[in-house]
């Protein structure tokens, strides 16, 4: 038993992590845009309040190659000059699957998604952002 207060999700549920981790290297080996999967990571994060995976995918996707200053700017992406048409779209669809808002318009974000993105990078998109979900949630389970 862990004395601080916390579960030790990798020890306690070790079969269910690592599926969770073969997952994460099925949408990996999709070849999906590095920058964006790491924008679109940090934006779910900061809309979940996952302090732990913000830190983690801002490093990353300044790993990755993306700015400072995008990074700054990407919580204001609908009011910034700095994203294109396609990742601002992307965002979108991040903040539509994370909120959850019955008051969104899916049928007409997928039809503008479409035309910059393959269903298949749709479907990839998708994925990623349920599993970003559902990690901030394992993450924040134990602040």
């Amino acid at each position: 038993m862990n004395t601080d207060n916390t579960i030790n999700h990798y020890e306690s549920g070790a079969q269910i992590m690592k599926a969770l981790e073969g997952v994460e290297a099925a949408i990996a080996a999709t070849g999906f845009d590095e920058k964006l999967h790491h924008l679109i990571l940090l934006r779910a994060s900061q809309i979940n309040g996952c302090g732990f995976c913000v830190k983690m995918h801002s490093r990353d996707a300044r790993k990755a190659g993306e700015t400072n200053h995008r990074l700054d700017h990407l919580i204001i992406w609908r009011h910034s000059d700095d994203f294109s048409e396609k990742e601002k779209l992307a965002f979108e669809w991040t903040e539509a699957l994370t909120r959850l808002d019955k008051e969104e318009d899916l049928p007409r974000l997928r039809k503008e998604l479409r035309a910059h993105y393959s269903d298949q990078e749709i479907s990839t998109m998708t994925a990623m952002i349920g599993m970003i979900n559902l990690w901030n949630r394992v993450a924040i389970s134990n602040h």
